[in-house]
């Protein structure tokens, strides 16, 4: 990929298509207004007024849940992104709620 996030920003991936337990795929439009993205970079971390930053709560590979509106779209080697802020992230999935 040909993008390094600067910061508290995070580069991720949409999950476009989710599948029920029964194999119905959903549009993004009958999602919740949560969307999930994958993780594929991180930036540095937040800088302190005393220089020092603060890592990211977030690391690559993780499942992040997002609200719809947030972040920025990118397109990037005919792919999409988003770019986001950490504070922007509601939540990191667990593995085992991944849906594949």
């Amino acid at each position: 990929m040909d993008i390094r996030p600067l910061s508290d920003h995070v580069v991720a991936k949409p999950i476009s298509e989710e599948k029920t337990v029964g194999g119905i795929v959903l549009p993004d439009t009958a999602k919740d207004k949560l969307q999930r993205a994958e993780v594929v970079a991180v930036g540095s971390g937040r800088l302190l007024e005393n220089g020092s930053r603060v890592p990211l709560e977030v690391t690559v590979g993780d499942v992040i849940l997002f609200q719809n509106d947030f972040g920025q779209k990118v397109r990037i080697s005919d792919a999409d992104y988003l770019l986001l802020r950490e504070g922007d992230i509601v939540a990191v999935l667990a593995a085992a709620s991944v849906i594949a």
